[in-house]
């Protein structure tokens, strides 16, 4: 009982760890900046602890509290446009993706189209593409000098077929490189729907037109719903295609809160911004586990059937060059960056007027320093969300630690420029000045990425019989030796899954490193948008390109591991 009793201590030590940690990097500087949204001012929370002048002047500026600021900044009509704005640009892409995926889920779950594999694996592209490279791209393509607009011209057309700098160009972007979210909870949705249901339909006489919209679509359904309104969250809160593609006279929140924060430090209008965003975010985030979660759509039952695939030639030919047509849209504006990365100019005619090497060769040897930062920091961000995340899993599947669960899902509805506004008003000012560091840049990431992290080895520990464990400790180890000793090892094929999508989403994070990486750590992220912003398209094109290959490498060996985890 006392061995039980120390090593319970210890998972004790380390549960409280994580407790702070979140407490700290997490609940704190989104109180803080709910805080600071009633004051006005910046609010030192953590100095107040430690220091009685500062624990006074926070007094005073809490006995200011009042609506002030949110009547200002509601009665500002610029931010009033932005929120409208913002909402308009989330609705419009939530409806045109989920009306372009269903073709196209359908197609991929339900028929024998031509080229299904091709165009599976062509459908993953945009999503290892970071937005704002994904709006250069269309610059690229649709701009004035744009290929596509040569071509239009050419064609007899006048102007830009597209303007990308635009509502309709931020929407084009966002739905050709979003899709893959709302695709895949489709393909499922179709996939696991009972199909007697439909057989039973067209025994009775019914078209396969009618079957498919009033059996086949509603038990759909709630994949469709839940896909909306993750579309709608995602939208919402991006920060890339807006920060490159949106003209000044189109006000949207997200770009709005980054310059009132990185150009006039207006931190009352930009807390006020940060809170309007989460609680947007949140909202959506509860529709969409209420529609999952709230009711019973359930139509498949134990008995073994076999899923028919459609044979129509006609329809299956039609669906394919439809997915055809989607995929290609991405496949081409990623092609066009690689082009423009061996450019040596272009612009004037539809294909560059010459070839060079000389922009990678430019970025290995002047902006080597910012792969080592991409690689440094996700590293660091990779081994604290191994750790962090393992332990959570431990807590919440064998202790049914509710409280961590919760927790570790909070950044799922929290937009990364909400987060970095909100680290950036916690940690600018002593005890813990860490604005400007590379700390508190791996530690925004780990937060943003651990749901990801969690989910993926709280499957592995629910796999992983409790009398293992029971086992070592009845032969004189503590839990805590058994929980790091035994179940650690036997999570490896989760850690391993998670690792890897952890590496490559930190290595594409955008908003949080034009917020808070310091020159000396910044990021390919943060250089190749600098290079944007400076309209130095070539090196952000090739710098790019290295981004990507980066990305599709790790990929690549995600997907060996996991062939090789099924193989055993």
């Amino acid at each position: 009982m006392k061995r039980i009793k120390n090593g319970f201590s210890g998972l004790t030590v380390i549960k409280v760890l994580i407790y702070i940690f979140f407490g700290l990097f997490m609940l704190l500087p989104l109180f803080s900046v709910f805080i600071v949204s009633f004051t006005g001012q910046p609010t030192n929370l953590l100095g107040a602890l430690t220091d009685s002048t500062i624990f006074n002047s926070t007094l005073e500026k809490l006995k200011g509290i009042s609506l002030e600021s949110y009547k200002k900044v509601f009665s500002n009509s610029g931010y009033l446009t932005a929120l409208k704005n913002s909402l308009l640009l989330a609705f419009l892409v939530m409806i045109i993706v989920i009306l372009v995926c269903i073709p196209l889920a359908y197609g991929i779950a339900r028929t024998k189209m031509p080229f299904k594999k091709t165009i599976s694996a062509l459908c993953m592209i945009p999503l290892i593409v970071p937005t704002f490279i994904s709006a250069y791209a269309f610059i690229i393509m649709f701009g004035r000098a744009g290929w596509v607009t040569q071509i239009y011209n050419a064609l007899g057309g006048e102007g830009m077929l597209l303007n990308p700098y635009s509502m309709a160009g931020v929407v084009v972007v966002q739905v050709f490189f979003f899709f893959p979210y709302a695709l895949w909870p489709l393909v499922a949705a179709f996939k696991v729907s009972d199909i007697s249901l439909e057989e039973a339909s067209l025994n009775l006489g019914a078209k396969s037109w009618f079957t498919f919209v009033f059996v086949t679509f509603p038990l759909a359904l709630p994949g469709v719903i839940s896909s909306a309104l993750l579309i709608f969250t995602v939208s919402f809160s991006d920060f890339g295609t807006p920060i490159v593609l949106a003209p000044k006279e189109l006000n949207l929140l997200v770009v709005e809160a980054y310059r009132e924060i990185s150009g006039f430090f207006n931190w009352g209008g930009a807390a006020i911004l940060t809170v309007v965003m989460v609680i947007v975010a949140a909202f959506f985030f509860y529709l969409q586990h209420l529609f999952t979660k709230g009711k019973n759509y359930g139509s498949v039952s134990g008995k073994p059937k076999q899923q028919k695939l459609v044979e129509n030639k006609l329809v299956n030919r039609s669906l394919s060059l439809y997915s055809l047509l989607i995929v290609l849209v991405p496949l081409l504006a990623m092609l066009s960056v690689a082009l423009q990365s061996v450019a040596t100019t272009w612009g004037k005619d539809l294909l560059p007027s010459g070839y060079t090497l000389n922009h990678y060769k430019t970025i290995f040897s002047t902006s080597m320093g910012n792969i080592q930062n991409s690689i440094m920091l996700a590293t660091g961000a990779l081994v604290l969300s191994v750790i962090i995340a393992t332990f959570v899993s431990y807590f919440v599947v064998r202790q049914n630690s509710a409280k961590l669960d919760f927790m570790t899902s909070i950044p799922l509805v929290v937009p990364g420029i909400a987060f970095g506004i909100a680290l950036i008003q916690t940690f600018n000012t002593a005890p813990l000045q860490l604005t400007g560091t590379a700390l508190l840049l791996i530690i925004a990431y780990t937060i943003r990425r651990l749901p990801y992290m969690v989910r993926s080895t709280m499957g592995s520990m629910r796999a992983i019989k409790q009398d293992i464990e029971e086992a070592a400790i009845n032969l004189g180890a503590t839990p805590l030796t058994a929980a790091i000793t035994i179940v650690g090892p036997l999570m490896l094929p989760g850690i391993a899954a998670g690792s890897v999508l952890v590496f490559v989403t930190v290595i594409k994070e955008t908003s949080i490193s034009v917020l808070l990486a310091p020159p000396e750590w910044a990021p390919m992220s943060l250089a190749i948008f600098q290079n944007i912003l400076r309209a130095e398209y070539y090196s952000a094109a090739a710098m790019s390109v290295v981004l990507v290959v980066l990305v599709l490498a790790l990929q690549g060996i995600a997907n060996l591991l996991s062939r090789k985890q099924q193989l055993k």
